[in-house]
């Protein structure tokens, strides 16, 4: 891998390519990203890139009322997050990932890793946590066929037979069932990037991406392109 960046989900529209075909495209905010460590094969075993993406404030601490317990807040980084950006020259950052680039010797701490790195063209795979559904039935969850409506039906939305009564007496691994849906890591691989706004760090991703609106996404060069 050569190519990779940490980005936030902006939205869907659609455009006109070069030939007027109506192209939707996801539009995502890829970095600007900075290198927070560089991983080497003689300190940490294996050779990698960490990046960190989004300024985040530190943790600030007050006193009660009374001025003797001390009060964290939640929403910062803490001190030995704090420490391990001020080493590496940068501000403090929300989100910290690894990326195995295959020239990672050629970076260096405080580096920047922008959007122009892609070009038009380039086939990219996109990971992100999926929208949460809640709890679903095995119809909505699976895709299953629902039964009769009919009032005497008594089976409408059920997931359907579940097991054998005797043998093996119990239900097989897998079943389709209801359940959590939903927020899980998913990836889409072999996206095309159809516009690069170098500018303000934008790229433009035909087809969807998973995850809600200003969620996080990994974006790397296409494993199978």
């Amino acid at each position: 891998m050569k190519k990779a960046i940490l980005g936030t989900k902006v939205g869907m529209t659609q455009i006109f390519n070069e030939d007027g075909v109506l192209v939707p495209v996801t539009v995502l905010q890829a970095g600007p990203c900075v290198v927070t460590q560089i991983k080497t094969v003689e300190n940490d075993g294996y050779s990698a890139v960490q990046v960190g993406f989004a300024d985040k404030k530190e943790k600030v601490t007050t006193k009660d009322a009374a001025g003797k317990k001390e009060i964290n807040h939640r929403n910062g980084v803490n001190k030995a997050m704090a420490g391990h950006f001020k080493k590496a020259g940068v501000t403090s950052k929300r989100f910290v990932r690894e990326f195995k680039f295959e020239n990672a010797a050629d970076y260096k701490l405080a580096d920047e890793i922008k959007a122009d790195i892609f070009a038009v063209g380039d086939k990219v795979d996109a990971t992100a946590i999926s929208k949460g559904k809640g709890f679903q039935g095995a119809i909505k969850r699976y895709g299953q066929h629902r039964g009769p409506m009919a009032h005497g039906s008594k089976f409408h939305r059920h997931q359907g037979s579940n097991g054998a009564c005797s043998s093996p007496s119990r239900i097989f691994k897998g079943k389709g069932m209801p359940g959590h849906m939903g927020s899980v890591k998913v990836t889409v691989q072999n996206l095309e990037i159809v516009r690069v706004d170098a500018e303000n760090n934008l790229l433009l991703v035909k087809g969807s991406v998973p995850g809600p609106k200003k969620s996080l996404v990994t974006i790397k060069e296409s494993v199978k392109a």
